[in-house]
């Protein structure tokens, strides 16, 4: 069965957002990666390739807030009120598939399913109401 979390995009803030979130509700950061990390991240400038690419907190029991920075050098632009996605963490790639294009019947994908650099089959899309949604299965998963 599917798993979904809150995915906050913030404009270069995000480091400092999830260090009060994690004052707030404690626990470690189970991912941090920064764009310097990341294919073509030696491109980009000083400052953004220090920015969080991915960032996951650990709250209550199989939960996760996670997050990223918007980059304008990448195209991207943040808009307060529609700066997050519901991210769900599927148990195959079929399942994957079923919901990505459920999801996708009148709206707008963004980035098609494919595998990752980072060892999952991952995809984005705004569906018909206009909700962003992140569709993630993890190959680890397999091992």
């Amino acid at each position: 069965m599917a798993t979904i979390n809150p995915y906050l995009n913030f404009e270069g803030k995000t480091e400092e957002a999830f260090n009060l979130y994690k004052s707030v509700f404690g626990g470690e950061f189970q991912a941090v990666q920064r764009f310097k990390d990341t294919p073509g991240g030696d491109e980009l400038s000083a400052e953004d390739a220090v920015k969080i690419m991915h960032i996951s907190l650990p709250i209550g029991s199989g939960n996760f807030l996670m997050g990223t920075d918007t980059l304008e050098s990448m195209g991207q632009k943040l808009n307060v009120g529609d700066n997050f996605s519901i991210s769900v963490t599927t148990e195959s790639e079929a399942e994957s598939d079923r919901i990505f294009n459920a999801l996708a019947v009148g709206g707008e994908i963004i980035m098609p399913l494919e595998k990752a650099f980072w060892g999952a089959y991952f995809g984005m899309l705004k569906d018909r109401f206009g909700i962003q949604w992140l569709v993630n299965y993890d190959y680890t998963k397999d091992k």
